[in-house]
């Protein structure tokens, strides 16, 4: 790797596949880093979506997807997804020759279900998917606390180093590889220019759809405005129509059901894009009942995003602190999410019918659980401690396991350690994998 090139934390999962499968696909947003990544692990490349020659790679592969593969191996194909024939020409040739780690690929969009491949590539070709940077990524988490020594039984103690005004610094500036070297202010032009493109172009480019600019930028305005939160799809819709849904004639009925089937449409487009990750509710298999709420948690892909979307700034977050407690909740997730990634686990949220909710549950592959709290302050802490240790007793009373892990994670104010009662607090500058 060159003296440049900013290692990922994906960087030895994909060496791993790569060793493993003949293809891997990295998937995740527009401007995340997976060209820059996937091509430090490549012997050559060819991009689809370079304009060059009037786009002369996409009408060569699309004419002859097979051309678009000669190359030395591993071979990078960035942007498969502007020629979906691609799927399935890697799959046939490994197929015929499954040696691994031949193909590379790379695509900030998942094709609409009438364009997709014919045939999955299980076993043949492995997904991946890639974030923006992490705070670790970034140089800005020691991770001293690691989620992967949670789960294996260690305790730690950290010193933390965040302020109120660098949590703020951190959620508008995100974790945009293209924005490390800018200053905050150009950082968050870049998160707004992430935003414009997505609702005058990119989100009627991935399927070739028109759709209105003005409805999705309220659209993405509502996703911010709702992010870390359960808010329905009866408050999205609210907030993109602004339409009030409780007139009951005939015409506002009729109206109220064709912006719903176009949110819907939206939403879709924006989940394909990766610019949407909503966190899915935690289903443990229960043997009394409890009813558990299904609905899924709102996320961004990149808390920048979220605050670009509502127009909060470094400023106006150190003067708004409920505000700043959703974002940096998204901020926590989308670490959160990375980092249980890497050892193999997905991350979810909880929350009954009596009203126990808990931010983040992580689950790992073999069934060991642990509940995380997210706190922007240590004097939060006891909150959330209760929390995971009410949810923690639940679940050993109906006959689940015990959580293998209980954790807050606080922004400001405290000190990596494990309490007495089992909880480890986890200031978010000091996690890592």
């Amino acid at each position: 790797m060159t003296a440049t090139y900013i290692p990922r934390i994906i960087d030895t999962e994909l060496d791993e596949h790569l060793a493993t499968f003949p293809a891997v696909c990295i998937e995740g947003p527009k401007w995340c880093g997976k060209t820059t990544t996937a091509t430090m692990h490549a012997a050559s490349s060819i991009s689809l979506a370079d304009p060059e020659g009037n786009f002369r790679n996409r009408t060569m592969a699309q004419l002859e997807p097979s051309l678009a593969m000669q190359g030395s191996e591993p071979r990078l194909i960035d942007e498969w997804q502007e020629v979906p024939a691609i799927w399935d020409t890697v799959r046939f040739i490994c197929d015929a020759n499954p040696t691994h780690g031949r193909f590379l690929l790379t695509g900030s969009a998942t094709p609409r279900q009438s364009q997709q491949p014919m045939h999955s590539g299980a076993g043949r070709i492995a997904r991946l998917h890639m974030s923006s940077m992490t705070l670790a990524e970034q140089g800005k988490s020691s991770s001293e606390v690691s989620l992967r020594g949670l789960f294996d039984g260690q305790a730690y103690t950290a010193q933390s180093h965040l302020t109120l005004e660098q949590i703020s610094q951190c959620i508008v500036r995100g974790g945009w590889p293209a924005a490390l070297e800018l200053d905050d202010k150009q950082a968050s032009l870049t998160a707004e220019g992430y935003l414009d493109a997505i609702a005058h172009e990119d989100i009627s480019e991935v399927d070739d759809i028109n759709r209105d600019p003005v409805r999705v930028q309220r659209l993405l305005a509502s996703l911010g405005r709702n992010e870390a939160t359960l808010a329905s799809k009866t408050t999205l819709l609210k907030d993109t129509t602004g339409q009030a849904r409780h007139q009951r004639n005939a015409r506002t009925t009729q109206a109220s059901q064709l912006a719903e089937t176009t949110l819907n449409e939206y939403m879709g487009a924006l989940e394909r894009m990766h610019v949407v990750e909503d966190v899915p509710a935690w289903a443990p298999a229960l043997r009394s009942p409890v009813r558990i709420r299904s609905t899924r948690k709102h996320h961004l892909a990149d808390p920048s995003l979220a605050a670009a979307a509502i127009g909060a700034t470094t400023d106006t977050l150190r003067t708004d602190p409920k505000t700043l407690g959703f974002l940096f909740e998204s901020l926590a997730t989308h670490d959160l999410m990375v980092y249980a990634r890497a050892i193999d686990a997905h991350v979810m949220h909880y929350r009954d019918d009596s009203h126990l909710e808990v931010d983040l549950i992580v689950e790992m592959r073999d069934g060991r659980w642990g509940a995380f709290e997210v706190k922007l302050g240590s004097a939060q802490i006891e909150d959330g401690a209760a929390n995971v240790n009410a949810l923690d007793r639940k679940m050993r009373e109906r006959g689940q396991r015990a959580a293998s892990v209980k954790a807050v994670i606080v922004g400001t104010g405290a000190i990596a350690h494990r309490r007495d009662d089992g909880v480890q607090v986890i200031p978010l500058d000091t996690l890592g994998v």
